[in-house]
């Protein structure tokens, strides 16, 4: 990784574009420590350091917005109500005919399903400023803070229509940066964000195990960490690269005097083919109930039930919910992003087939036979890196939201595999002498 990242800055145009990058995460990250109008700069920090780590219900959004939810700033949203829309117009695909339509007419239709997005980003985006606002004005964005009520002094409509405009627009301006950096940059802009963003909580999650600890100064504790992070990201890049290639041969056709086909490839088939939408989809899933027992009057049962069960994240029911609603969600997820009779079709078509396997509906019974075994063990390696980082760091004094978590292990070595790829294809290309040597 590190030769390929030196190769790329001795060619010129890679090194404007990895600097253009470079350039574009200072802008997102001095973005973040930009605190909005009508708030209480010093009652933020007086919060954020009396919550100590504990982020309670808001702990995956503030993730993935690089700490900037709880300061309550210009990208306080960061690029989650992107990935939001993403994921909703990826599941609208399947259920409206128009936007499969769209999936199929190539460059234009997949255009006019990022210009759906980007509405929807910015709806999203109003949602969640009006949602995050509201908190914070009633206090309940930090819990057992002596000042949370004060954090936004000016309780009018107009400071409050203000403070939404500005979490929309830095929104808009973030997604902006992002496509910028996919443009003109290395590629890949909205994942590089999401990268830059969980990689900024992690010098102050470590520090606070060092100072939390309390043997041998606390370096003790911080070693193990470091070295049960390293085991988990090889474990993580040995299955991401993990597939099962299907062989499938196309036959040999005549049109005209020349001859087509004839050849051999494969379809890879992941062992993750689901990525990290499952864990995401379960963490979101799962803060629901504990939302809405957090802004539920009353001392109900249900609402005891759920602030002692569903808010920790060592407590059982939580362990056993969390882990069932991610495989159930890893089964889902795939069964909509990869149609089994699509692909046995577009193989029919062209004259492909897998070798003692007959084309047509036994093509699509295989793919989905394979398909189900491979995602078993996925769904289920899925659960214990979402689950096994925090129960080995609980004891260490971590939180749930430890960016060794599984949600960030996940998407940082997810993303770094695919800038890295991204990288040496376009150092080949540039480097590709061909026949001409």
């Amino acid at each position: 990784m590190l030769t390929a990242f030196a190769r790329a800055f001795k060619t010129p145009d890679l090194r404007k574009k990895l600097l253009f990058t470079l350039g574009i995460i200072v802008v997102y990250r001095v973005g973040t420590h930009i605190p909005i109008p009508g708030v209480n700069y010093q009652a933020v920090q007086q919060c954020v350091n009396e919550a100590s780590g504990n982020q309670g219900l808001f702990g995956l959004v503030n993730m993935f917005s690089g700490g900037a939810l709880l300061q309550i700033t210009v990208f306080a949203l960061g690029i989650m109500p992107y990935i939001t829309a993403s994921i909703i117009l990826q599941l609208l695909t399947v259920v409206i005919p128009r936007l499969e339509a769209l999936k199929k007419e190539g460059q234009a239709g997949t255009a006019k399903i990022t210009q759906y997005t980007r509405y929807l980003t910015v709806a999203l985006a109003i949602l969640q400023g009006t949602g995050l606002v509201a908190t914070a004005r009633s206090g309940a964005l930090f819990s057992g803070c002596t000042v949370a009520s004060s954090i936004v002094p000016d309780q009018a409509i107009f400071t409050t229509i203000t403070m939404v405009i500005c979490m929309t627009a830095g929104t808009a301006v973030v997604m902006w940066l992002g496509e910028l950096v996919t443009d003109r940059g290395i590629g890949n802009g909205m994942s590089i964000l999401m990268f830059i963003s969980i990689a900024a909580t992690f010098p102050s999650a470590l520090w606070a195990i060092k100072k939390q600890g309390t043997l041998a100064g606390g370096w003790i504790e911080f070693g193990t960490v470091i070295a049960v992070g390293l085991i988990m990201v090889a474990l993580v890049v040995f299955v991401e690269q993990a597939q099962r290639r299907i062989p499938v041969q196309y036959a040999k056709r005549m049109i005209g005097r020349r001859s087509y086909g004839g050849t051999s490839t494969y379809i890879p088939l992941k062992v993750n083919q689901a990525g990290v939408i499952p864990v995401i989809f379960a963490s979101s899933l799962l803060y629901i109930p504990a939302l809405i027992a957090q802004f539920a009057g009353g001392n109900s049962g249900w609402k005891q039930w759920v602030t002692a069960n569903l808010t920790k994240g060592d407590h059982p029911i939580y362990i056993t919910l969390y882990f069932l609603l991610i495989v159930f969600f890893a089964f889902f997820y795939v069964a909509i992003s990869f149609n089994p009779e699509e692909v046995a079709d577009n193989m029919k078509k062209y004259g492909g087939f897998i070798p003692g396997i007959r084309a047509g509906r036994p093509t699509a019974e295989y793919l989905s036979y394979v398909l189900n075994r491979i995602t078993w063990p996925g769904s289920l390696y899925l659960g214990l890196i979402a689950l096994v980082p925090t129960m080995a760091l609980v004891g260490f004094g971590a939180s749930q939201n430890f960016p060794f978590g599984g949600t960030s292990i996940l998407i940082i070595v997810g993303v770094g595999l695919e800038t890295v790829k991204q990288i040496e294809s376009q150092l080949q290309q540039r480097n590709y002498e061909g026949f001409l040597r």
